[in-house]
């Protein structure tokens, strides 16, 4: 038989459609944010020998019966070196007390110490990249396939009947990477001199606002608080294992004053309470901040800040931006293996800057890296297959559930009243939602692998209202989208058939499309195509492709109209809300005037344009009330409401991502959990990742 340039991609997609067939999907399944991203494909490529399927999710096992605990501990000998020079306590003294040690299962078998994990990032903006890896530092966690909450630094607590009172006990002797204990006090700092301080946070995270009060935080003991809120809240153990402002941890959220706890006794000098305005004001001038404010979240973040104690595995060494950014072991990480082996095993990560996407993956291709699936795209697939065997690596595939590529329109968006007009009209958002033609876009970006449709997550989930909603205004229509756009007032077109603005000015309609660049996406690929297809409609598109931190700053700026960004997390979608209702300031691509609305209660920024979207994020605010059937109702209400409105356009989604490991790493997962609470690859737990040789 012979083979022709595109046979390879027909055994893929058989071989990914039947995997993915017989497996099952986790209990929250979501795409990991940025982790696994589909991309273009390559017009020319040999074909693999094998092409890799998409195995059941699998991962550690943390140990919770006290009797199998370790009671003998050994040490990385890096460490021991220190040990014997007299520069750091015996391993003994620097883990938790033995009944409250992290006892972890590796997933294959007990590693080596040593070696150093080789990765490739794109800048400064890619703060998540290590993140990631170091975010088995949160107050609660997940199992290996998100199926239930396990204890992480919290390592049991108590509920009263009604939800209202959670008592929390931490780990007995955990410290930080400093040596200095944590304690409920960094707990106690956290909520008490930030987040309930309106110098840093006007209003108090949306999570501890329950039946319209700010719940109240005691210390029991040094390693005991208890939280009280007005009304039940049956989600808050979730919350605390979730990424948001309270659970996730300083490591990622420091950056925005956010993560549940801090280092008091390193954080508190950077806070006027503490000493003075005056004297916070003059060391932050001394450091070049414009304000002790701006120091204050800088000096939080780990990937800024080599000096802020983390509770995590690795400790910053050289920040993210410099060329090469590194992390050292944590001599006081509170895990071990199931032998007393103190973790992590890896001494260290190196990730060094990639001028783009293009650059990380050529490296990835000649075996550079040991273990990377971010900014990984699925475009090169056939190329890494061909050189599997000279780079020493393997290729896993993983399947998503949230929608890889939405495109969101800016509902706030106020830089020209013209373009706001168009945008807060839904049956504008329609036609340009029906001018796209989605199945072309996903077989020459994303190989055929994904599915077309609205921005909606896969219908298998029980908080979706049915597959009735993947194509609802999602199919290509041209007829339909033009006699929209016409019913609207811009029927009037220019000689070349462009569509003009309805103001009377004779100027060409020009909608801004933006995209952030180089992050392994192929975004860029996706709006030229969807620029081509709007021609069907007379509509323009003008691209705008920035560099990362550009594009964030833009977008919270208010200043793009319309943005590509996924909406990963959103499966489980009380605790990653962010990319599907603008109710986060970070990222608040609907909306961000919106996002200042609904985090200040209505003091700041802009109410919601109509009276479905207030709808949808009051739904919202119930669902942290009510329990997960409950939830899923109102989950069901709120996807309706963002499918039919089209408060975003969906593309292509639930695409397949790829990741490249070394042949040489050990206990890493063919498949782990694909969910933004998650963490991925966090609750696969890298720490028990080691080098075979």
């Amino acid at each position: 038989m012979k083979r022709t340039k595109y046979s390879w991609l027909l055994g893929i997609v058989m071989v990914v459609a039947l995997v993915l067939s017989a497996c099952g999907a986790p209990a929250e399944p979501a795409a990991p944010a940025e982790e696994a991203a589909p991309a273009a494909a390559e017009e020319e490529a040999a074909g693999p020998a094998e092409p890799p399927q998409i195995v059941p999710i699998e991962g550690p096992e943390v140990i919770l019966d006290p009797a199998m605990f370790p009671t003998e501990f050994s040490e990385a000998p890096m460490l021991a070196e220190m040990v014997a020079a007299g520069d750091l306590p015996p391993v003994d003294e620097r883990l938790p007390d033995p009944e409250d040690i992290y006892v972890i299962k590796p997933l294959n078998e007990i590693g080596k110490y040593g070696g150093t994990w080789r990765r490739g990032f794109t800048g400064p903006a890619d703060g998540e990249n290590l993140m990631r890896i170091n975010s088995s530092s949160r107050l609660l966690t997940w199992n290996y396939d998100a199926s239930k909450i396990i204890p992480s630094l919290i390592k049991d607590w108590e509920i009263n009947e009604d939800h209202t009172q959670y008592t929390l006990h931490l780990r007995r002797g955990a410290k930080w990477s400093d040596g200095h204990p944590f304690t409920a006090e960094d707990i106690l700092f956290w909520y008490e001199d930030v987040a309930l301080n309106e110098e840093i946070w006007p209003t108090p995270p949306n999570e501890m606002v329950i039946g319209g009060e700010v719940g109240l935080l005691e210390e029991i003991d040094d390693f005991t608080v208890r939280w009280t809120f007005a009304s039940p809240y049956p989600l808050f153990l979730d919350i605390l294992a979730g990424h948001n402002a309270v659970g996730v941890g300083p490591d990622t959220e420091g950056a925005w004053n956010g993560g549940g706890y801090m280092p008091k006794h390193y954080m508190s000098q950077f806070l006027p309470a503490y000493s003075s305005e005056a004297e916070v004001t003059a060391k932050a001038d001394a450091e070049g901040f414009d304000s002790w404010l701006e120091m204050f979240s800088y000096m939080a973040y780990l990937p800024h800040n080599p000096d802020v104690p983390t509770m995590g595995p690795w400790k910053t060494v050289t920040p993210v931006n410099e060329a090469v950014w590194s992390e050292v072991r944590n001599p006081y990480y509170w895990a071990v293996d199931t032998e007393g082996n103190q973790l992590p095993y890896i001494d260290e990560i190196v990730v060094t800057l990639a001028q783009d996407s293009e650059v990380l993956a050529l490296r990835a291709i000649a075996g550079e890296y040991d273990h990377q699936a971010r900014h990984i795209s699925i475009s090169k697939l056939p190329v890494f297959l061909e050189n599997m065997e000279e780079g020493n690596y393997r290729i896993d595939m993983s399947r998503a559930f949230f929608h890889n590529n939405v495109v969101s329109f800016n509902h706030s968006y106020d830089g020209d009243a013209e373009i706001q007009k168009l945008i807060q009209n839904r049956d504008f958002r329609r036609a340009l939602s029906m001018g796209i033609r989605r199945d072309q876009i996903n077989e020459a970006i994303f190989l055929g692998l994904g599915v077309p449709g609205s921005a909606m997550i896969a219908a298998s989930l029980p908080s979706t209202p049915g597959e009735e909603y993947v194509e609802k205004w999602a199919t290509f229509d041209p007829d339909q989208a033009n006699a929209l756009l016409d019913s609207i007032g811009l029927e009037a077109k220019d000689d070349d058939g462009w569509r003009l603005r309805p103001d009377g000015s004779g100027d060409r309609l020009r909608i801004e499309l933006a995209a952030p660049a180089n992050i392994g996406w192929e975004w860029d690929g996706m709006l030229e195509m969807i620029k081509d297809h709007w021609t069907a409609i007379g509509v323009w598109a003008d691209l705008k492709i920035q560099e990362r931190s550009l594009f964030e700053t833009e977008s919270r700026a208010n200043n793009h109209q319309l943005a590509v960004w996924t909406n990963g997390g959103s499966s489980a979608l009380w605790l990653y809300p962010r990319h599907v209702l603008p109710v986060n300031l970070v990222e608040a691509y609907m909306g961000p005037d919106i996002a200042r609305w609904y985090n200040s209660n209505g003091e700041e920024g802009m109410a919601p344009p109509y009276p479905e979207m207030e709808r949808a994020l009051d739904l919202f605010r119930q669902g942290y009330g009510v329990g997960g059937e409950e939830r899923n109702k109102l989950a069901q209400e709120i996807w309706s409401l963002v499918v039919d409105e089209v408060w975003q356009i969906g593309t292509v989604g639930q695409g397949a991502g790829i990741a490249v490991t070394s042949n040489r790493l050990g206990n890493v997962p063919r498949n782990q959990c694909p969910a933004q609470h998650c963490r991925t690859p966090a609750t696969s737990h890298p720490p028990t990742y080691y080098f075979k040789d």
